[in-house]
């Protein structure tokens, strides 16, 4: 049996990634396609009760290695419960947020270092990276407004500062640098249909190939 495709949506918060890979999925589901969607941190029992701890508001003294070492157990349970068990029936696997986030959010954003977070999370993943990452990229400006306008609820990373959203953004350039081969940039600060048609279309054509 053909193993499944092992795609990722990635971006700053505000990029849209959850209503654009929930709609990807829905249409090629729709269409017939073996895809499955799940989301980072979380997609498992163990890993959505990790992800509660990681983005409770009240979390305020969690340490940034507390932090990335509790996203990549949160990882690692998703990954092996849901991801490659999924891959391995043939089943192409959707995910909103993988190993980039880490890199970008706490590499960059709480200046770890990406080198570092990304050694945490090979331990973590064992080598299993996705063979696309679907990249939304939006300004942090447009990004936060979206937030603020759109959620009644914001967790602890969407209401950290502007200057930490920019730190992440330079640090998602940095791995779309190091992961060149494996990145399709989609403009998200358009209209969110235009947004879901382009990565549509990118995603379709990858199943297809």
């Amino acid at each position: 049996m053909k193993k499944g495709l092992f795609i990722t949506f990635e971006g700053p918060d505000g990029s849209g990634k959850t209503t654009v890979s929930t709609e990807v999925c829905r249409r090629l589901e729709a269409e017939g396609y073996p895809v499955r969607y799940t989301r980072e941190p979380g997609g498992s029992e163990i890993a959505e009760q990790i992800r509660k701890v990681i983005l409770d508001p009240e979390n305020t003294a969690m340490d940034a290695r507390t932090e990335a070492l509790l996203y990549a157990a949160s990882r690692r349970q998703h990954l092996v419960e849901k991801v490659l068990p999924a891959l391995n029936e043939g089943i192409t696997v959707i995910s909103d947020r993988f190993v980039d986030s880490s890199l970008a959010y706490q590499g960059k954003g709480r200046g770890i270092g990406i080198d570092e977070v990304y050694a945490i999370n090979q331990f973590a993943i064992e080598g299993h990276m996705p063979e696309k990452t679907i990249f939304l990229q939006v300004d942090p400006e447009i990004g936060l407004e979206r937030i603020h306008r759109n959620r009644t609820f914001l967790d602890r990373l969407d209401q950290e500062s502007i200057d930490f959203h920019e730190r992440v953004l330079q640090g998602y350039q940095e791995v779309i640098e190091r992961y060149a081969d494996r990145m399709i940039i989609i403009d998200a600060n358009r209209e969110v249909e235009e947004v879901i048609q382009d990565a549509y279309l990118a995603v379709k054509g990858l199943l297809d190939a």
